[in-house]
């Protein structure tokens, strides 16, 4: 964090491949031409340029917000006030800043896209900014066709998905007080803070280089778009609404392990494969990694990634990768305390101890429990999960659900595709052998070829 600074295009674009600037240029080259102008003055381009170059790709109050930005960047260091132009140093100096650059240099901008005036901005102003923004990359991701499978429907509640991630993002703001700045109305915000923020929240940056990228259709080979939508993927003739839209995706998305933030497959769906707590353990069990989550009566959305394969035992499992989400009516992510390991429980057919899929805390008191029963759970946490530190998820303590989903992230090993091909004889010796004792055949015996892993 510092003062800043006045860099002229020239001294910025080593930060650019050469590839790269030549691109920028090109972009510019396009902008500027688009008007007559006087031979004699210098190149520029004006917001109706932009906006014609654009389209329909963004909503047109981001396009003008990013025009302003790099509109009223300073790179001479004189103080007659911005032109109501842009140079072609203020476009490589902004592309620099916004793709390239730092907090700090982002900031410059980002300061600049939120209000119109010079100084400390007002923390609705913030607000206002962090929803154009988010509702912006929805926008352009479903204008470029890169939605990848998901959808931008409008999520339960009063709120949309849009506000509800941009007050996720807003909440990420700290005042140099440690004071929230969402509260009141009057609270503003400096450069300091919004720096701060920007550091706090790389979501923010992240969609400005998505709505920058696809929006202006600029140095779109630098943006890896499969880790931040992953495609999606449902047993060919059995598509269904999920409960997630592109927006929640990407939420939980960003916090799996990179490895694994490519891709979704759906093993389980309530609406596809029943209400049955013992399809859901034949769908998901040995399949490694995994997303549940569920919808309560109430609409709450709210889940927890596991981090190992499931397994149907008495003993807890996973590790500290794994952790509780919310996603509706808030945006949360909940991680290991590592005050215990009862991180993953899945049990069924006992007498003395719990039936059901668990995710922290301890028996008969879970962060999230989805009962044997079906369409039952609980969430408890007065104040607060041992395991995850996470808050009530859903509406009520004990809750109801008809909406359940379990997707597998990253992509499949070999031996977690073999699971589905695997005669329980396989993977149970013991159940071989009492079928030989009992004088009855293994039918398949011959017919398939036995696992390797076996």
């Amino acid at each position: 964090m510092g003062n800043s600074k006045s860099l002229s295009g020239q001294s910025l674009s080593p930060r650019f491949l050469p590839a790269e600037q030549a691109e920028i240029d090109r972009l510019f080259d396009a902008l500027s031409s688009a008007e007559l102008r006087s031979s004699t003055s210098p190149r520029s381009f004006s917001l109706q340029a932009l906006k014609s170059h654009v389209g329909e790709a963004l909503p047109q109050e981001m396009v003008t917000r990013l025009f302003e930005g790099m509109r009223r960047v300073d790179v001479t260091g004189k103080t007659k006030g911005p032109s109501e132009r842009i140079s072609q140093e203020q476009f490589t100096v902004s592309m620099s800043y916004l793709l390239k650059g730092n907090a700090e240099e982002k900031s410059l901008v980002i300061l600049k896209m939120i209000s119109a005036t010079e100084g400390p901005v007002k923390a609705r102003e913030v607000k206002k900014f962090t929803e154009d923004l988010v509702g912006s990359v929805a926008h352009v991701l479903n204008y470029r066709q890169e939605l990848r499978g998901w959808t931008q429907k409008q999520g339960p509640g009063s709120l949309s998905r849009v506000q509800v991630l941009a007050a996720q993002l807003c909440s990420e703001m700290k005042l140099q007080g440690g004071e929230k700045p969402l509260g009141p109305q009057r609270l503003e915000c400096d450069r300091t803070t919004i720096e701060d923020w920007v550091f706090r929240a790389p979501h923010v940056a992240t969609f400005l280089s998505v709505v920058i990228h696809q929006g202006f259709l600029l140095l779109g080979s630098s943006l890896d778009l499969a880790t931040l939508v992953p495609k999606r993927q449902v047993d060919q003739g059995r598509e269904f609404a999920s409960v997630l839209d592109v927006l929640s995706v990407i939420y939980i998305n960003s916090h799996l392990p990179r490895e694994q933030r490519n891709h979704w497959r759906l093993l389980f769906s309530s609406e596809l494969h029943g209400h049955s707590f013992a399809q859901l353990c034949g769908r998901i069990t040995h399949c490694g990694p995994c997303v549940v989550l569920l919808e309560d009566h109430d609409g709450h959305v709210f889940g927890g990634f596991a981090s190992c394969s499931w397994e149907v035992k008495p003993q807890f499992q996973g590790d500290d990768r794994c952790f509780l989400f919310s996603i509706s009516p808030s945006m949360a992510v909940y991680t290991s305390t590592g005050y215990n390991d009862h991180y993953m429980y899945l049990n069924q057919g006992q007498q003395t101890i719990p039936n059901g899929l668990g995710m922290g805390g301890q028996h008969n008191y879970f962060g999230l429990w989805i009962d044997v029963d079906f369409g039952k759970g609980h969430s408890k946490a007065k104040p607060t999960c041992t395991t995850y530190n996470s808050p009530q998820l859903s509406a009520q303590e004990d809750f109801r659900f008809e909406k359940m989903e379990v997707w597998a992230v990253g992509d499949a090993s070999v031996t977690q595709l073999a699971k589905n091909t695997k005669s329980v004889l396989d993977v149970d010796p013991t159940a071989q052998a009492l079928l030989e004792v009992s004088g009855r055949m293994r039918h398949s015996e011959g017919l398939r070829e036995v696992p390797e892993d076996q």
